[in-house]
């Protein structure tokens, strides 16, 4: 599993074994090692991994196939797919980022856009308006 993910990584980031060793402070067939099977690589190492390739812990070592892996984002960020527009505007959430997200029917959904970019983006209205609510406390209190 995490010798896989080791690969994938390496080779999405375009990384050599050699560079990757050298990143990691290990040699060349250490990382061979690790994407054989053959050895894995200890937990300061893989924090190092992780770092290094914007993933978590988790994400590092779990199984997952290697179209997820290419799909992951830097850490903390997600990419689910394409959606497609519909006729009045709607669009579907997948449903991996629903779960994620825990996004149920019936919630209601901020949208905030911006100008540059032409981004948009999503966030339940409940955490929205709570951190409107932790703004407008912040401002009303006296600065010592």
């Amino acid at each position: 599993m995490i010798g896989m993910n080791i690969r994938i990584l390496r080779k999405k980031h375009r990384m050599s074994q050699e560079a990757l060793a050298e990143r990691v402070n290990v040699s060349r067939q250490t990382v061979a090692k690790w994407e054989n099977g053959e050895a894995l690589p200890d937990i300061y190492k893989s924090k190092m991994l992780a770092g290094l390739f914007q993933v978590t812990l988790d994400q590092l070592s779990d199984k997952m196939s290697e179209e997820e892996i290419r799909q992951l984002g830097p850490k903390g960020k997600q990419f689910f797919g394409v959606v497609k527009v519909g006729a009045q505007g709607e669009i579907i959430i997948p449903k991996r980022a629903r779960e994620l997200y825990q996004v149920h029917t019936g919630d209601k959904l901020v949208v905030l856009g911006e100008d540059d970019t032409n981004g948009l983006a999503l966030l339940k209205s409940e955490s929205f308006l709570e951190f409107a609510d932790m703004i407008r406390r912040a401002e009303g209190e006296d600065p010592e």
